[in-house]
């Protein structure tokens, strides 16, 4: 059975930190793709980075460069989120999500095979 499950969301201050863990399982990580995306109430979901496993790449939007770090543990099949600095507009459900590398670069939602549930990070002002 193919799993991802987030946890490390939680509330935290203006300026604060976090790090969200996706953990999987049922699938080959190694061959895959993890994106973090995010979703505000109201908003469209959108990513937040990538990493892709076979070689380690790194991608991330223009909101998180600087403040996101994005990392990866192959010998316990987990991708870490560390986000500092975190503002009111970080509120959101953030989803860990897999797909395949296919050496194309990072792979958009729709290229995503397997979703976790979501973990919720609220920035408080």
């Amino acid at each position: 059975e193919v799993q991802l499950v987030e946890s490390g969301g939680g509330v935290v201050q203006t300026g604060g930190s976090l790090l969200l863990s996706c953990a999987a399982s049922g699938f080959a990580f190694n061959d895959y793709a993890i994106n973090w995306f995010r979703q505000a109430p109201g908003k469209e979901r959108e990513r937040v980075s990538c990493i892709l496993n076979p070689d380690g790449r790194r991608y991330y939007e223009d909101f998180a460069k600087g403040r996101f770090t994005i990392s990866s543990d192959k010998s316990k099949n987990t991708v870490y989120l560390q986000m500092n600095t975190l503002k009111p507009e970080d509120t959101a459900v953030y989803y860990c999500a897999a797909g395949p590398d296919r050496g194309l670069g990072c792979p958009n939602e729709y290229g995503m095979h397997f979703w976790g549930r979501g973990t919720q990070v609220t920035v408080s002002s």
